[in-house]
């Protein structure tokens, strides 16, 4: 069911343009292309649905605090970097976030099991990530 996307960082050891990238220092994130109701969207490494905010800026988080408790960021380690169209956003706080084409990724609290869709539509700016 799952699909593994090569993101930087996603494997044990992955190759940067600089060199390689020690296996100490790779995420516990993995991003999937799962099938869902919705038909392929992204998913995390527990194949819960990623989504997209409206209110979101390319390459800025603006869901924190309360929002964060209810849509939690897709975390990137400190020293991640993106590759393609996965990239790196730096919140508020300081702490890393995955995106894809410079969106911040999050999932949903209501998601409870690996393929539900729920998020998508909330209050019409949460959207599911598709490939």
């Amino acid at each position: 069911m799952f699909k593994s996307l090569l993101i930087a960082t996603a494997l044990t050891t992955t190759l940067f343009a600089g060199g390689a990238f020690a296996a100490a220092h790779a995420p516990q994130a993995t991003i999937h292309v799962v099938t869902t109701d919705s038909g392929k969207v992204y998913s995390d490494a527990k194949g819960m649905t990623l989504y997209t905010f409206d209110k979101d800026a390319k390459g800025v988080s603006n869901c924190n605090d309360g929002c964060a408790a209810k849509w939690p960021p897709l975390m990137a380690p400190a020293k991640a970097q993106g590759e393609g169209q996965f990239s790196v956003v730096t919140r508020a706080d300081g702490s890393k976030q995955w995106a894809v084409n410079g969106m911040p990724l999050y999932t949903w609290i209501k998601d409870k099991k690996p393929g539900d869709v729920t998020g998508d539509g909330v209050k019409g700016v949460w959207h599911i990530a598709k490939p």
